[in-house]
């Protein structure tokens, strides 16, 4: 018998998204129209390669080109955004579906085809020299408007390859992809069996957290079977992954690991490693020791991995409706600015979230912003718990930062990671913030719990990711990386952040296969951590002056990718280049703990 497991907040039916505003079906001749005229942007900026080189002299006749090459640029990349967005979008409810896959290589593999005969634009631009650029940039005003696009293409200059080998590169990415594609339809297929229920990936985190240790148990150690017996595919993926991003790497001269995501993120390594230092020396401070008081409280010595996130007692957790959902968020962004709520409700009222879990659909939970000059779509699991909610809140934080940033157009929308995070985790602490304000004394321990929870599984939790990743790839510099070793990376980096209070049961060396971000964006994780704790230092500036934040903020997201982090967190007085700005974050976190351990 198969039994899938419901959640409560499932008898108020939940949304699917409808995707006709972009195609209506994988046979849609929109399709084809739409990368047909992407292509001819594309051919069209073809014709100008060697111009840009030959202008170079002519500081008026290369504004113009810029701008024009630019523009033909942008129109290429709506396009091809567009389909490529259509087909991952339908093929994330559908990973159970052969064609739905088949459609998503085809559309990549064209779009790569495609984008390729392009290649040169960029690499013709960084042979300019930095003053004959800003000459251009000073006749032609409709080039300096992308300015910051510019600053971006530049960074990768010392890091860039002849025409050749960039070509090779790019035509041979979608066949890479694919090792990424594989891991993700190894997880979306894996069945958890517990007891007589068969669940989902997502369904199986979802009985973690679960008000019956027994149940949370059972889940955890199905979970591990099933995790360990995917190992053999999931670890060739991730393993060839790593070897050809370790390929591409050394050819590109990149220092380490992950400089190229810095680089990216336009963020700078010293940051970086300022973060994770200032978390790792809090770990005893936060992490441990609240484990340690949640042990207590639960009357144990040591917590079991599946304790983690186990709610303070065996009652049944509160369950929140879908509509309840939306209202709770919806005054949450209103208290910071009605047109925050406006904004959010738009998602509500159109159908651009698809929050029903299924089988076949992908676990976890995003916002896509398709191109600037289309809307975003919300992804999520909606399991009807408080986390859910606080999901809720924080996918549609980037649904509300993706549109504010639209107008910039896509290339200047596009934001780093480092402040991509920042509205939406913004929105989910404003939504803990409306739930703790409005509960009852006997309810604000759990909640409390529920905010540093939260806070740990993004600030600690993400930083010992990091840490795992690191040990990883340097790992599989000396040549493939066993399962059984992988795990004990695995162990060590988690068992050093969640402190001497928890056990790591028999099995959890497998967990590490469900982290699909170390597959699809190496070094990603960071980002929540850098946005956590950015946040926290942006809600203090909102608690010290809220009339004089909400408008700020709005500017800072509504810049989009225009500014870099530095310069989008000067008008508020932060540095997050200095240690003791993350520190400050981290002891704002131990303040919670605090407070909890009073309350125990």
């Amino acid at each position: 018998m198969t039994v899938h497991a419901k959640p409560d907040a499932a008898a108020e039916a939940l949304p699917e998204w409808s995707l006709a505003d972009l195609f209506s079906g994988r046979d849609d001749p929109r399709i084809e129209t739409t990368l047909a005229a992407a292509a001819a942007a594309n051919d069209a900026l073809v014709k100008l390669k060697g111009a840009f080189l030959g202008a170079r002299s002519d500081a008026s006749r290369l504004g113009l080109l810029l701008a024009q090459g630019i523009g033909l640029y942008e129109q290429a990349t709506n396009g091809l955004w567009a389909v490529g967005a259509y087909a991952s979008l339908s093929a994330s409810v559908a990973r159970d579906d052969a064609a739905w896959a088949k459609f998503e290589a085809d559309v990549r593999a064209k779009a790569s085809a495609i984008g390729a005969e392009s290649l040169f634009f960029t690499l013709e631009l960084n042979q300019l020299e930095e003053w004959e650029i800003e000459a251009a940039l000073r006749a032609d005003k409709n080039a300096a408007y992308f300015r910051p696009w510019l600053r971006r293409v530049r960074l990768g200059r010392p890091h860039e390859l002849s025409a050749d080998l960039e070509r090779i590169l790019v035509d041979r990415a979608p066949a890479v992809a694919n090792w990424s594609r594989l891991y993700d339809e190894t997880l979306s297929r894996m069945v958890v069996k517990v007891g007589r229920d068969e669940l989902t990936l997502a369904e199986a985190l979802n009985r973690l957290s679960d008000s019956d240790p027994a149940r949370r148990k059972a889940a955890a150690n199905a979970l591990a079977q099933a995790l360990e017996a995917t190992t053999p595919i999931l670890s060739l993926s991730l393993n060839t992954i790593v070897a050809e991003k370790q390929v591409e790497d050394r050819w590109r001269k990149f220092p380490t690991p992950a400089a190229s995501r810095h680089l990216a993120n336009e963020v700078d390594a010293e940051a970086v490693d300022a973060l994770e230092a200032a978390v790792v020396e809090a770990y005893p401070r936060t992490s441990h020791r609240y484990y340690a008081l949640k042990a207590k409280l639960l009357g144990k010595k040591t917590l079991d991995h599946w304790d983690r996130n186990a709610p303070l007692d065996q009652a049944t957790p509160r369950q929140y409706g879908w509509g309840e959902a939306e209202s709770i968020v919806l005054d949450a962004y209103a208290s910071l600015a009605p047109s925050f709520a406006a904004k959010a409700k738009t998602f509500f009222d159109q159908p651009w979230i698809d929050a029903r879990p299924r089988p076949g659909k992908t676990s976890g939970a995003y916002s896509h912003p398709v191109t600037a000059d289309r809307h975003p779509y919300v992804f999520l699991n909606y399991m009807g718990e408080r986390r859910d909610v606080l999901t809720l809140a924080h996918e549609l934080g980037h649904a509300v930062h993706q549109t504010l940033a639209s107008p910039l157009g896509t290339l200047l929308a596009d934001t780093p990671l480092t402040l991509a995070e920042t509205a939406s985790i913004f929105g989910e602490g404003l939504v803990f913030d409306r739930l703790l304000n409005e509960a009852a004394p006997a309810d604000r321990r759990a909640l409390l719990a529920g905010k540093i929870e939260d806070g740990l599984n993004t600030i600690v939790r993400q930083i010992a990711f990091h840490r795992f990743e690191k040990k990883f790839h340097a790992e599989r510099a000396n040549g493939e990386v066993a399962p059984d070793h992988i795990g004990a990376l695995w162990l060590e980096s988690m068992g050093e952040s969640l402190g001497p209070a928890v056990k790591l049961n028999p099995g959890y060396e497998h967990y590490w296969a469900y982290v699909t971000h170390f597959a699809h964006t190496p070094f990603y994780v960071y980002a929540y951590a850098f946005g956590n704790l950015l946040v926290e230092a942006l809600m203090e500036a909102r608690r010290q002056n809220p009339a004089a934040f909400a408008p700020l903020y709005e500017e800072l997201l509504a810049a989009g990718g225009s500014r870099t982090y530095v310069e989008a967190l000067k008008p508020f007085g932060l540095d997050p280049r200095e240690k003791a700005f993350w520190a400050a974050g981290c002891t704002r976190l131990e303040r919670l703990v605090d407070e909890f351990e009073a309350l125990v």
